[in-house]
């Protein structure tokens, strides 16, 4: 749904993007990560049409980002939450929402249906004809939220779309994420909160200029580490030792006190018979765990290699 080929952005003498290239399917939820300046979001205005490329490809659906004509296809595809919500304060939420179903030439009945629905869904419908100057920044996210699926797009664009919320209301938008990827949506993401990527999305980019890493967020906290499982035991016998260190499945292992931290390629399709064979050498297991990286430590090793040496 989403492809983009060696795509390039250039201020003057700065590179803001540089080379990506990726893949994003029909239907799926892509988070974009990376620090400030990262180009995130220069990434996403130049899928969605607002700045044009410096070089490379891209193209959502069947229309490329080359052409006027197919720019003119693209927006009529796509929804985008910006940084700035960019909602009109004078305008009650329902007017809000009423004037940009207009302008997306919404059939009538259509466009109330949506902003009743997509009102109720957000908790905002009860209000729907305050003034948004007089919501909380929280309340207007909601809104540009709602405003940004007012056509149905096939593919939504979220620029940070929990930033600066209470946690009740970044509950909320996350929880609307979670029923828009039950509708199949096509679903770019571009966020700092690495738990909401872990929750939210099917697959993670990693941006610092250029793309440095994409995959599901539990192949990148795999790739950290190789996968270990931690034998807790009461003690650590001899004749367990031995026992493990035979084991073809095993990897390696070390000791450390009353626990065995073996390397293992498939511990799903070993850990019954090492526990069996365990237990038959006299070993006392308290409990068996893995030892797992987490997604910020992916992350964080990863662009501080990106860093310039």
């Amino acid at each position: 749904m989403i492809d983009t080929e060696n795509l390039s952005r250039k201020f003057g003498n700065l590179t803001a993007v540089d080379n990506v290239t990726l893949h994003v399917d029909e239907g799926e939820v892509f988070g974009f990560l990376g620090p400030n300046g990262a180009g995130k979001t220069t990434t996403v205005r130049m899928l969605c049409c607002l700045i044009s490329k410096t070089s490379g490809k891209a193209q959502i659906g069947d229309f490329t980002v080359d052409t006027e004509a197919d720019c003119l296809k693209i927006r009529k595809l796509i929804g985008i939450l910006p940084e700035n919500v960019g909602l009109y304060d004078s305008l009650s939420a329902y007017r809000n929402l009423d004037f940009y179903g207009k302008l997306y030439e919404v059939p009538d009945d259509r466009r109330k249906e949506n902003i009743e629905r997509l009102l109720k869904l957000l908790g905002i419908w009860e209000r729907r004809e305050d003034l948004v100057g007089t919501f909380s920044k929280g309340t207007k996210q909601k809104i540009a939220i709602a405003r940004a699926l007012i056509h149905d797009p096939q593919v939504l664009f979220l620029d940070e779309p929990t930033a600066n919320l209470d946690p009740e209301a970044a509950k909320t938008v996350r929880d609307f994420v979670l029923e828009l990827k039950k509708e199949k949506r096509t679903i770019f993401l571009n966020t700092h909160n690495l738990d909401e990527a872990e929750r939210l999305c099917d697959r993670i980019g990693i941006l610092k200029t250029r793309l440095i890493a994409v995959d599901s967020p539990k192949n990148l906290e795999r790739s950290l580490y190789s996968r270990k499982t931690i034998l807790h035991l009461e003690t650590v016998t001899e004749a367990v030792s031995t026992v493990v260190k035979n084991l073809g499945f095993v990897k390696s292992m070390r000791v450390s006190e009353n626990k065995l931290i073996l390397d293992m390629d498939n511990p799903e399709r070993d850990n019954p018979e090492l526990v069996r064979l365990v237990v038959s050498a006299g070993g006392n297991i308290q409990y068996v765990t893995e030892l797992k990286s987490t997604l910020e430590d992916v992350y964080l090793k990863l662009i501080r290699e990106a860093a310039p040496k």
